[in-house]
């Protein structure tokens, strides 16, 4: 078992998050000492904030991490990692869109000045 501390330490998480990830439901402490209110990991929970780290990596919400959670099986963990691509290059093409705009901005300002 590890402390929260050892915990954080571990996974590159930080106890901040942790704590986060348990009261919305992510990643709950494998035991929680009832005197000192403690909260202890196991090796179990290890892959399970892996996974979380680099979901929150890969740009996916709390609430997409919790389906993603809720889905044991992870059987919709492809669609969703599709999908997550899918928008990625729709907002890719948004900002490239917005830098063609702005460069002809720029270029028509130049042309006036000429």
């Amino acid at each position: 078992m590890y402390k929260i501390s050892e915990f954080s330490e571990l996974t590159g998480l930080s106890k901040e998050t942790l704590r986060y990830y348990a009261e919305v439901g992510l990643l709950e402490p494998a035991y929680i000492h009832p005197d000192n209110r403690y909260r202890y990991y196991d090796d179990g929970s290890y892959f399970l904030a892996l996974m979380l780290g680099k979901l929150r990596a890969l740009g996916f919400t709390i609430q997409e991490m919790v389906k993603v959670m809720e889905d044991e099986s992870f059987l919709h963990m492809e669609e969703l990692l599709l999908e997550k691509r899918r928008k990625i290059h729709e907002e890719i093409h948004d900002l490239q869109e917005r830098l063609a705009d702005i460069d002809a901005f720029l270029e028509s300002g130049r042309e006036e000045d000429e």
